[in-house]
């Protein structure tokens, strides 16, 4: 029969027994001291800590360059958009001064319009005669004389007619007493232009 010995201790060779009972132990090899073990491993953090500082300092100095960039490019915008918005500036100051002229220029031509518009359709209704004519902006007033009410009423349609006025009314119609010889009436007209 075999005995083994599993508590590690070697057997006594005498006849004395032992009473300690001894505990197994490990052998690590003779690694050296613990002061050295504990170098070494801060020597390994040291290294593994250096490789990371290492990354995040070329991490840095990639993102300054990338900021310097940025900057460079952000100066040059700024140059650019000061000069478009200059010339936008520019842009919108002679739009303005060309509508200004364009707004004159219909303005001068609208009484000019107005009164050849209203001379042809005076002349193309017969016993009609113009006595004054007073552009009052979004109106017109025309006082006039005619041989009959019917004349007043052609002139009104063909008024109408010409597009240029929207209501056009009478505002009286009266018999001139001053005049012995024939028939004639006073009347007063009132016309809201067109929206062009």
């Amino acid at each position: 029969m075999i005995r083994i010995n599993l508590l590690g201790s070697p057997k006594p060779k005498s006849g004395k027994k032992s009473s300690a009972v001894s505990m197994p132990s490990m052998d690590m090899g003779g690694g050296g001291s613990p002061l050295m073990k504990v170098a070494a491993a801060l020597v390994i953090f040291g290294v593994i800590n250096a490789g990371y500082w290492y990354r995040l300092d070329h991490e840095k100095k990639a993102i300054a360059a990338q900021t310097r960039l940025a900057e460079q490019k952000n100066r040059e915008l700024a140059d650019i958009k000061a000069r478009y918005l200059e010339r936008q500036r520019q842009a919108d100051a002679y739009k303005r001064r060309v509508d200004v002229i364009d707004q004159l220029r219909s303005n001068q031509s609208g009484p000019v319009n107005l009164l050849a518009m209203i001379g042809e359709t005076i002349n193309g209704t017969e016993a009609v005669w113009l006595n004054s004519l007073q552009d009052q902006g979004a109106s017109v007033a025309i006082d006039g004389m005619a041989l009959s009410n019917e004349a007043v009423a052609n002139l009104i349609s063909n008024l109408q007619k010409t597009g240029y006025f929207r209501n056009i009314e009478i505002k009286e119609s009266i018999q001139d007493e001053q005049i012995k010889d024939m028939q004639a009436f006073q009347f007063t007209l009132t016309c809201e232009k067109a929206k062009s």
